[in-house]
């Protein structure tokens, strides 16, 4: 008999983590393109989780973007500064202090991260020349990734919650945004990986591992980032 789901936060009912969150308020607007796979498969979807804690943020989903109305809308109106969470060679990395105060203008900023495997993101920033032609930030982890039941394809990459997380550390020290409730979304994230660890451990419950999950800085690396079905999204400081 199929599990009674939560349709805010596509958890079972009983795991539901909607009663526990505490909307953010921000002046930055979130926009996360999810992948349709990231959105129909992945059951412990950190962008959903964190838009839920996110007001002002909003969630499409697609594989391209040039012909989606509401991402053009955002992309054309001259009242808003839009960058995209991306490496590339003339990204600004947010942690440097590299936007002083004021250098929006008065615009609202607006992120587009891209929430999907890193070779999926690469195939969606592919088709999507006009999220090519937008500005790259980055930033520099104040950690590596915290995640305990995926790995990472590089010691830089991070979950799309962790990389939110690191965003508005790096705007509120920037001066850009407030960031008022800085453990929430961490907080968030533990709770959401020691209910799976703990699913993986019940030898009663379907994904029994026999084996637990191997601390992150005991794993081998993968021997390239492109081969990895399980990368979270991606930031990485500037060059």
């Amino acid at each position: 008999m199929a599990r009674e789901m939560c349709y805010r936060c596509f958890w079972p009912k009983p795991q539901c983590w909607c009663d526990t969150i505490i909307p953010m308020p921000t002046r930055t607007h979130f926009v996360f393109l999810m992948h349709p796979k990231e959105w129909k498969q992945e059951k412990a979807a950190t962008g959903r989780l964190t838009h839920l804690c996110l007001p002002n943020s909003v969630v499409h989903v697609g594989t391209e973007f040039d012909s989606h109305a509401a991402v053009q809308a955002l992309i054309a109106d001259s009242g808003n500064s839009c960058v995209l969470v991306y490496p590339g060679r003339d990204a600004v990395n947010l942690s440097t202090g590299a936007w002083p105060r004021g250098a929006l203008e008065h615009r609202r900023l607006v992120v587009f991260l891209l929430d999907a495997t890193w070779s999926l993101g690469r195939k969606m920033l592919r088709l999507s020349p006009s999220l090519q032609r937008l500005p790259r930030v980055v930033f520099t982890p104040s950690a590596p990734s915290r995640y305990l039941i995926k790995q990472q394809p590089h010691p830089s990459c991070l979950s799309t919650l962790e990389a939110v997380h690191e965003l508005l550390v790096a705007l509120e020290r920037g001066g850009h945004d407030a960031y008022p409730q800085p453990d929430q979304l961490l907080n968030l994230f533990g709770r959401m990986q020691a209910f799976q660890i703990a699913c993986a451990s019940d030898p009663a419950r379907d994904g029994y591992r026999r084996s637990g999950y191997r601390p992150p800085a005991e794993r081998k690396p993968f021997r390239g980032q492109s081969g990895s079905r399980r990368a979270r999204v991606f930031q990485a400081p500037a060059a």
